[in-house]
């Protein structure tokens, strides 16, 4: 089983990494690149500055990965350092320097064209391959001492060491890391976290622009919530700052410098909404438990019942489930709930502090998945009805209640249980349409608006962990299978020819 198992990783890596080839090439290809200023406000605000707009098209293409670009600000502040005389004098047109400039980046095959005020700037169009290959090296980052490089502070000490944090919780901390807290403890679960190992799956561009891919999925949402907090400077005030989340600055504000001792004041900040990955999760959970405490007993009990009342009406609700568009009767339900119950009709109405939100879009969630754990429960429990371990229970004189309990259940449920892990998987994906229509910030609606604004990592970073989780979940659920069913096996039995 161990290298079954290890065959089925394997081959899940393959296959991810065959979709997210298949992904990258299309958007990165296909796709044309001058798309993503489409919802840029800052690029159309430099459409008087022609020069300003192509040095801000050049470096957004080269965050993004398309190329690497070269300028002469680049390039003096290499030769000369940052803000010195003889970098003014470099940058200027005509300088002995910018002939250099295009002598070494023409010889090393890059494109070089001019600004208007006569400056030369230089590009090179990376291949889609050599991208691919930096986005997954850049996968995994390990934080450490000397990971900080600031040229403006040069006395930046390097070291770990054990200490606390401001609300009191135990730390190892780090100065010169990318995060002050590399380990630390708090109040929110798992109550130990950690940043010396770190996920990396871009920065989101144009919208929720320099946000890591990551923080913006996880990231609570709303109104922050606050509490009294004695900072490093010794001034006591209201903030809702997550003090394990801070991360190097390079430049400190005013109220920086009134709350901190150090260069680490960016931080994230806890808010009153739970993450679009954990609303999704939340609505998900909650709509399986009550798809699978209500599907499957009654379609159990149409089986028992075969042809008889209960099953006709229940014949008549997965039909209407699958012959009415997901659109329709989740409106209908909606009319309903709002209607006789008084319900809000949108999430935000009243938030996600108020379980009266949360009652419509989860019973909406939950409708098909009723319906299609009670066609699936009576099919495989008619099917077993007719097997001969029942005909041979009845013959030992048990009655229907003792056949149905002690045997047709237990191998009824065999397969639907092996669904499990797909539809907690699919909790974290969202659900597009009653997410829509009930307004809720959730994953739902982040894939179909990361390709309509161009959000080409967005889209990158959901399709690797959708595909992540789909592969996982169909593997859980074989091993569920035959948890449940030792007579199964997965791998071939020996002597096989």
């Amino acid at each position: 089983m161990k290298g079954y198992i290890l065959k089925r990783l394997l081959r899940s890596l393959l296959s991810i990494l065959v979709i997210i080839t298949a992904v990258f090439i299309m958007v990165y290809s296909l796709v044309p690149r001058d798309n993503i200023f489409k919802n840029d406000d800052t690029f159309r605000k430099l459409s008087a500055k022609p020069d300003d707009k192509t040095d801000y098209i050049m470096r957004t293409w080269q965050n993004i990965g398309y190329l690497d670009y070269q300028n002469m600000s680049y390039y003096c502040t290499g030769l000369y350092g940052e803000a010195t005389d003889e970098t003014r004098a470099c940058v200027l047109a005509g300088s002995k320097e910018s002939k250099e400039f295009v002598d070494l980046y023409e010889s090393k095959g890059y494109t070089v064209k001019y600004f208007i005020n006569g400056a030369p700037y230089a590009y090179k169009d990376l291949p889609v391959i050599s991208r691919l290959a930096s986005w997954f090296g850049n996968m995994i980052q390990i934080d450490h001492p000397w990971k900080v490089k600031d040229e403006t502070n040069p006395d930046l000490e390097r070291r770990l060491y054990f200490g606390t944090t401001p609300t009191g919780g135990v730390a190892l901390k780090c100065s010169g890391c990318e995060y002050k807290y590399q380990i630390y403890t708090d109040s929110r679960f798992p109550f130990i976290h950690q940043n010396i190992l770190t996920v990396y799956l871009g920065e989101s561009y144009p919208t929720y622009k320099g946000l890591k891919i990551l923080d913006v999925i996880f990231d609570t949402q709303g109104q922050e919530v606050k509490k009294t907090v004695t900072f490093e400077t010794g001034q006591t005030g209201e903030s809702s700052i997550m003090f394990g989340t801070c991360r190097y600055k390079s430049v400190l504000d005013r109220l920086d410098q009134n709350k901190f001792t150090d260069h680490y004041a960016s931080c994230m900040y806890k808010k009153a909404t739970p993450s679009m990955v954990g609303i999704s999760f939340i609505m998900g959970i909650f709509s399986i438990i009550i798809a699978y405490a209500l599907g499957l007993p009654i379609g159990l009990a149409m089986a028992r019942n075969k042809d008889k009342l209960i099953d006709k009406l229940g014949m008549v609700y997965i039909i209407f489930i699958i012959a009415v568009p997901s659109l329709a009767y989740i409106y209908i339900f909606r009319y309903l709930g709002t209607t006789l119950f008084g319900l809000p009709s949108a999430f935000p109405t009243l938030g996600a502090e108020d379980i009266r939100s949360w009652i419509l879009p989860v019973i909406s969630l939950a409708l098909p998945s009723i319906s299609g754990l009670m066609l699936w429960m009576r099919r495989y429990a008619v099917d077993q009805m007719s097997s001969d371990y029942v005909k041979f229970a009845k013959s030992k004189g048990l009655n229907q209640h003792e056949i149905f309990k002690n045997h047709i259940l237990k191998n009824a449920i065999i397969p639907i249980a092996q669904g499990i892990p797909a539809s907690l998987a699919s909790c974290i994906v969202g659900a597009i349409i009653t997410e829509a229509i009930y307004s809720v910030g959730g994953m739902g609606k982040m894939l179909p608006d990361a390709i309509k604004q161009y959000n080409n990592a967005m889209v990158l970073a959901l399709t690797f962990m959708f595909a992540g989780i789909s592969i996982i979940s169909v593997l859980l659920g074989d091993l569920i299978l035959i948890w449940l069913d030792p007579r199964i096996s997965l791998t071939e039995k020996e002597g096989r020819n």
